[in-house]
Order: C-alpha cells, then sequence, then structure tokens
C-alpha cells in the first residue's frame, strides 16, 4: 500500500478494503495492516484480486473519489466513479490540446526531452561500468550528439520537427546498442530496429517488453481519465494508443533496454528459446516467455527516489505517477508536464 499526491495504490493482492465510519481499512488474511481517512483522497488504485466493500465503493462514489481496478499484472479492468466526475472536463482539455499545435508541442517536447535524458543517462553509465568492454569514443560521442538533440528540441514549433528530432535521436542511440550486448553475440546481435515482425531474437524481445510497457502505460492513463488514443507526439490512428506511446517515450530506456540487456548479459534467457517462422519474424517460446515476464514483474518491485515527487516509489507505480503529472498538468494545477528522469 501506498499513497502518493492523494492516491492510494492498493499494490498487495490479497488486500482487501472495508469501509469504518470515514476512514478505509486494509485487511490482509483478516488481519487489519492499514487505517486511511477518506479525507482529501483523490483516487484508489486497486491491483489487487480481493477488492474493495460495497459500502466502500458508495462512499467514493458520493464523494467523488475515483475507484480503479487492475490486475495484479497491470491491466486495466474498469473504474467507479460518482454522479458528477472531472474526466469528461479533463478528457474535453486533452482533446482540445492535442490540436492546438503549440500546447500539443510543448507536451511532446517533455516527452521527448525525458526519452533522451534517459537515454543518455543508460549510454552513460553503461560505458561507467564496462569502460573495458566497448569503444568508449563511439558511445561518448553519441551521447554528445544527443546532448545537441536536446538544444534543438527546445526551440521546435511543429510537431514534425520534433519526430524528426525523434528519428535521428532514435539512430544515434541505437547505432551503439550493439556494443552493450556482452554475452551470447552469436544469439544476440542488433543492427537496427525492426518491429513488424522483429528479425531477430534481440528485436523480438525489445518489442514484447515494449508491448507490456504499452499496455501498463494505457492502464495508467485510463486510471487518471486519461484517453490513451488520443496523443500529443504520435499522430491519432484507429486502435493505436497515441498519448500511452507518448507517455511510454520517456520510460523505454530505463523499463525496456536496461532489463533487455541485463536479460540476455546475464544469461537468464538463451537463444534457444527463439524461433523465427515462415515470415521471416522471430518469436519467444513459451517458457522464455515467463521468465522475462517473471523478470518483469521483479524489476518493477524494485525502488527508486521519484525525481519530481520526490518520494520513495516501486518501479511499477512510475507509470501511474507519470500519468497522474499529466492530467494535472492538463488540468491546470501545474505549470508544466515535469517528465521522468532517471538518475
Amino acid at each position: 500500500m501506498k499513497k502518493l499526491l492523494n492516491v492510494l495504490y492498493i499494490t498487495s493482492p490479497e488486500a482487501y478494503l472495508s469501509l469504518e465510519g470515514e476512514t478505509i481499512v486494509i485487511k490482509k488474511e483478516e488481519n487489519i495492516s492499514m487505517r486511511i481517512p477518506l479525507l482529501n483522497l483523490e483516487n484508489i488504485v486497486c491491483f489487487n484480486y480481493m477488492g474493495i466493500s460495497p459500502a466502500l465503493m458508495g462512499a467514493c462514489a458520493d464523494r467523488g473519489i475515483g475507484v480503479c481496478f487492475l490486475s495484479p499484472h497491470g491491466h486495466f479492468l474498469g473504474r467507479i466513479s460518482g454522479k458528477v466526475h472531472g474526466n469528461v472536463l479533463l478528457r474535453k482539455k486533452q482533446y482540445f490540446t492535442s490540436e492546438n499545435q503549440t500546447e500539443a508541442v510543448a507536451i511532446a517536447s517533455s516527452f521527448l526531452i525525458g526519452k533522451i535524458v534517459n537515454s543518455r543517462k543508460v549510454i552513460d553509465r553503461f560505458v561507467r561500468d564496462h569502460s573495458l568492454l566497448v569503444d568508449t569514443e563511439s558511445i561518448n560521442k553519441a551521447s554528445y550528439e544527443l546532448k545537441e538533440i536536446l538544444k534543438e528540441i527546445k526551440n521546435c514549433s511543429s510537431i514534425s520537427d520534433l519526430m524528426g528530432f525523434e528519428g535521428s535521436a532514435a539512430k544515434i542511440y541505437f547505432k551503439n546498442f550493439d556494443q552493450f550486448i556482452l554475452q551470447q553475440k552469436e544469439d544476440f546481435y542488433f543492427t537496427e530496429r525492426s518491429r513488424r515482425p522483429p528479425l531477430d531474437n534481440l528485436n523480438a524481445l525489445l518489442s514484447f517488453l515494449y508491448t507490456l510497457l504499452t499496455f501498463e502505460i494505457s492502464s495508467a492513463l485510463e486510471t487518471v481519465g486519461l484517453d490513451p488514443y488520443v496523443g500529443f507526439l504520435h499522430q491519432d490512428r484507429p486502435g493505436r494508443p497515441s498519448l500511452a506511446l507518448d507517455l511510454m517515450e520517456e520510460l523505454r530506456p530505463v523499463f525496456v533496454d536496461r532489463l533487455a540487456l541485463s536479460l540476455i548479459n546475464r544469461k537468464q534467457i538463451t537463444g534457444k528459446g527463439f524461433m523465427a517462422k515462415e515470415n521471416g519474424g522471430v518469436i519467444m517460446d513459451d517458457d522464455t516467455r515467463k521468465i522475462v515476464l517473471t523478470a518483469w514483474q521483479d524489476r518493477k518491485k524494485e525502488e527508486i527516489i521519484h525525481p519530481f515527487i520526490k518520494e520513495r516509489v516501486v518501479f511499477g507505480l512510475i507509470p501511474y505517477i507519470q500519468a497522474l503529472l499529466l492530467a494535472r498538468f492538463l488540468r491546470g494545477d501545474l505549470d508544466a508536464y515535469p517528465p521522468f528522469f532517471w538518475s
């Protein structure tokens, strides 16, 4: 259980919530583990299967406290809200902002700045930890080039220009990605990013993890009342969660790329767990997928000090915090959207 920014996160699958007067009672195996006043709560986000009592759901609806249900793995299940709820106003603001070039560029720039800063952090840390095993000159050059792109982004006035810089930054970043593979080079190598379908083992691993992150962020956006399908950086397309893809940009390097490299370099997965299909695409077998999913869930349990709210949180809550910060910015509660910067 964790209370952040007036949002109560229930992360224990076995927890059950009930109402006692004006207080939420949280029980685990019939034992009371926590009591929290309803006063000042804005939302309750439940990652638990046990659920909450009807009395508490009713009390939350009466007080305008949103209740969101997700599976323990982060898949959005549903939301409860009262008669009057701010989601419609929030979404109207989101739609209006997405159509306003100036405002959309400002938000999209923040997503992209977060991505490039975190990409530099990943490669700089890799050089620091493995300087004798990589071409430090090449990687340091890439870090410098990414830094120069950051300066250009601040002067962008159109989404098309931002997407151009995003493409350039991705090309620079992935140009050295093969150097970060220190083990199993014959089975895991990187030449370029391939998506539909992924054409090698590493791209198959990255695509699977990016898909997990997209689902996670879509759920986070749903919990705060935002529409995952209307974005600012990525263009709207039927069935495409554009806003989830926007928010994912700043989290990709930290959530996915580091985990993929760790799984390979620690030999937690091997090339035997990947299969090539007739169309040339590569997929993981069931056993490898289970290993990756376990590592994904374990990584989400790691703790970090969030750079903006200055509180200790688990990695798994970062998408929900960023979604909440984005919603607060759109409501006018924050002067700007603060991207997540890994430290």
